[in-house]
């Protein structure tokens, strides 16, 4: 299930997972990602992950054509927001993978700094995040 959460950072776009990634809860989060494309053309995204249990085939295959049609350089900044260490190391992984994209992990713990992070590109804690 995703949900939208409020964020004040203009071109932005932040929800929270929980449980199962629908078909249906990707097309929502990809479609509010082009509004934002359009209107700012990078945008940045917050991702607070509470509970995971799986992406269904159909929600991977959706996001898999969004990035070949977008591709990675649209994104600016992404914090992900989880007590997952598991997720929180693929994130530091993948910060280094993708470097034209600033890719920060949290824990939950860690909101307010995962929301400057976005803001404002600035985490001088950011080594902190995954031990």
């Amino acid at each position: 299930m995703l949900e939208f959460v409020e964020f004040d950072v203009e071109d932005a776009v932040a929800w929270r997972i929980s449980g199962k990634v629908t078909k249906e809860d990707m097309q929502l989060a990809l479609e509010a990602l082009r509004q934002k494309i359009s209107a700012h053309g990078k945008v940045s995204v917050y991702q607070e992950i509470e509970g995971f249990s799986g992406v269904e085939f159909d929600a991977i295959m959706g996001k898999m054509q969004f990035l070949s049609e977008f591709g990675v350089s649209l994104f600016k900044r992404i914090a992900v927001v989880t007590d997952k260490k598991w997720v929180q190391h693929i994130i530091s992984w993948e910060d280094k993978v993708f470097r034209d994209i600033d890719m920060r992990a949290f824990g939950t713990e860690d909101r307010d700094r995962a929301f400057n992070f976005l803001a404002y590109g600035d985490d001088p804690d950011a080594s902190s995040a995954v031990d």
